[in-house]
């Protein structure tokens, strides 16, 4: 069986977007973006809510010159997606489906088939909330953007258990927690 990972970018007071929708604070150096790809590289399949997906959709056709920019769009492309969504029409990646509501044995048999990301908070919330996460990662930003969406969700007590982290140059921190049980 695979692992579940949440993996976000953050901002130090625990935001994946600011008040006003906005996460160009979040931008990782050369250094940082590498260190994801490689995070990334073992998942076979990423789960995403809509509008996550809505923004790492360019990486379908990314072709930008750096080498950890072409590594991660060739990543993006090799994976299976799944986008949970009520309102989404149609989506514009290959390897790509629409779910329109969260069955947790559905994410047990994609789990089943390998290690699988998880983006979006508020879907990641609802996998932890099913007791389907195993790992928690946070790639913390040095900015404090002062309230947005929020990270990780309020009303739910996991114990979790620092696995890896990591301190870069540009002052971001990754954390790693393995999921207690």
């Amino acid at each position: 069986m695979g692992r579940l990972v949440y993996s976000a970018i953050a901002s130090l007071d625990g935001y994946i977007a600011d008040a006003d929708g906005k996460w160009d604070w979040s931008f990782p150096s050369t250094e940082v973006h590498a260190f994801v790809n490689d995070l990334m590289r073992p998942a076979r399949t990423h789960l995403y809510g809509r509008r996550l997906y809505e923004v790492l959709v360019a990486w379908e056709t990314m072709d930008d010159p750096a080498p950890e920019m072409q590594d991660y769009a060739q990543l993006w492309r090799a994976a299976d997606k799944v986008v949970y969504s009520t309102t989404l029409q149609e989506v514009s990646s290959a390897r790509t489906r629409i779910e329109r509501s969260f069955d947790p044995d559905a994410v047990r048999a994609i789990k089943d088939r390998g290690d699988c990301v998880i983006g979006g908070a508020a879907l990641a919330g609802e996998a932890m909330r099913h007791g389907l996460v195993d790992e928690v990662q946070l790639l913390l930003s040095p900015v404090i953007v002062g309230g947005g969406t929020r990270a990780l969700p309020d009303g739910l007590r996991i114990d979790l258990e620092l696995a890896d982290q990591r301190r870069f140059e540009n002052g971001a921190v990754h954390l790693a927690y393995d999921v207690q049980s």
